[in-house]
């Protein structure tokens, strides 16, 4: 008896003594014991707690979930994640006690309140979200998130026409692309249709690169003998392998005078007869044409047909050149940069002089020519570095610029200025080429970060004018 009232003793002390919270149940999940922190963790006293079921416990959600419960169902170690009625976090483990028959006796438990970690770690996860928004923002500011595959929307002239084919891409409206050579209307073709027909065929098709004479037989397909040297099985035209797609006819213009008047067919009936057949062929396809012609000076000329011409002029959309965008300039050789580094395995990049060339070229050939340039440096380029002596045109640059290329020792060493007449000098440059590519003061003044008022007194101050 004297033994069994020290162990008695021995374990009170251990429950009385532990950091941990400490349950002891029986073989069918009475509560025996509880250490006395019972009362912080769970909310209950131990007097409310001993002798009662673990079971019960757990439907009232004081043991949410019971360890005890889970380990006599169980018959081995486990460990779980609890909530409490006063909104702890409680992490569980519980261990069974075997008897020399392998039969559960007894439950011990411990339970290790981690509210405070909990608490952390959804304070961390909080400021990871708005860390990410915080960085969303800031990619929104710098236009990192301003290119969908290879758009880049930072100039507002690029956010109106990604707003516009954003409208017309859900429409079945014939579309024509307008726009000089070089700024991506085949990209933007493309663009049209993976927003709604992504798993449906895009078959692009170069009016201007097929011969005149092999026109009809490409575009409409013809029947087994219908001419010398037709295939034995015959050939379907371009026109039937967009079914269900979009069928995409670049440089327009170039089309035959009389292909014109087939293809008009093709639309008004959704109907395609092959080159020497006399049994139609239903075709169904979303059509974008693009063109760097006037097709309005072409209908006067007599050398597009007036009545093609406004079944195709449904939805123009004019794609504006590269000069008139300065603002994307930057992205787009960003873009490409991080393109081609990836293709050829390099790790080239601009230096601010090279880039600030970039900006003040003219870019006769638009996107093309600037992706085919960043391209050429990537390859050519003998250090990871692209200043602005690597580019071909600038000296041409040099000459016009209202921004010296190198706004290092060598400008102010030239010009002999002050560093108040530095700056003026500087700002007078930047409200000139904020003047040029701008309408407004209020583009300007958003362009510049700075009122709207601003603009007006610095404008006078330096009597910039329109040239």
């Amino acid at each position: 008896m004297k033994d069994s009232n020290c162990l008695e003793i021995e374990l009170e002390g251990i429950l009385n003594a532990s950091n941990d919270n400490i349950v002891i149940t029986d073989a069918e999940g009475f509560v025996l014991k509880v250490s006395p922190n019972c009362t912080t963790i769970y909310g209950k006293k131990a007097e409310e707690l001993i002798g009662k079921s673990v079971y019960e416990l757990q439907k009232r959600n004081i043991f949410n979930p019971s360890i005890s419960k889970q380990v006599l169902e169980q018959k081995k170690e486990v460990q779980v994640m609890q909530s409490t009625l006063n909104g702890r976090f409680v992490m569980a483990t519980g261990i069974p006690l075997f008897d020399t028959n392998n039969r559960i006796i007894r439950v011990i438990s411990f339970s290790h309140d981690l509210t405070e970690i909990q608490n952390l770690k959804e304070e961390y996860e909080q400021l990871q979200f708005k860390m990410k928004q915080y960085e969303n923002e800031i990619n929104e500011l710098k236009g990192k998130d301003a290119i969908v595959e290879g758009i880049v929307m930072k100039s507002e002239k690029m956010k109106k026409v990604w707003y516009t084919i954003k409208k017309i891409s859900t429409s079945d409206a014939n579309i024509v692309l307008l726009g000089e050579s070089g700024v991506g209307k085949s990209m933007y073709a493309r663009t049209i249709h993976n927003i709604c027909y992504e798993q449906e065929p895009f078959i692009s098709v170069n009016c201007g690169a097929i011969p005149d004479n092999l026109f009809e037989t490409e575009v409409f397909g013809y029947e087994s003998g219908a001419f010398t040297g037709a295939g034995s099985k015959g050939k379907a035209g371009l026109v039937e392998l967009a079914q269900g797609g979009t069928l995409f006819l670049d440089e327009v213009g170039e089309i035959p005078l009389d292909q014109q008047v087939k293809l008009l067919k093709v639309l008004d009936e959704k109907q395609v007869f092959r080159v020497g057949s006399t049994k139609p062929r239903n075709v169904n396809f979303r059509l974008i044409t693009a063109t760097n012609q006037d097709l309005v000076t072409l209908v006067e000329q007599r050398e597009f047909r007036q009545d093609l011409f406004y079944r195709l002029n449904v939805i123009p959309l004019t794609i504006p050149p590269l000069r008139e965008r300065v603002d994307d300039i930057y992205q787009l050789a960003q873009y490409y940069l991080s393109l081609f580094n990836e293709k050829y395995k390099n790790h080239k990049t601009f230096d601010f002089n090279s880039l600030e060339a970039f900006q003040n070229y003219d870019w006769p050939g638009n996107v093309r020519e600037l992706e085919n340039l960043v391209e050429r440096l990537v390859v050519t380029t003998n250090t990871d570095t692209i200043t602005a002596s690597d580019l071909p045109f600038t000296d041409k640059v040099g000459s016009n610029s209202d921004i010296p290329l190198d706004w290092g020792t060598e400008y102010f060493n030239r010009q002999k200025l002050t560093l108040q007449e530095a700056l003026e000098d500087v700002e007078k440059r930047w409200l000139k080429r904020a003047y040029r590519q701008y309408k407004t003061t209020y583009e300007m003044a958003s362009y510049l970060g700075i009122s709207q008022s601003t603009v007006v007194r610095r404008l006078r101050k330096y009597n910039i004018k329109k040239v």
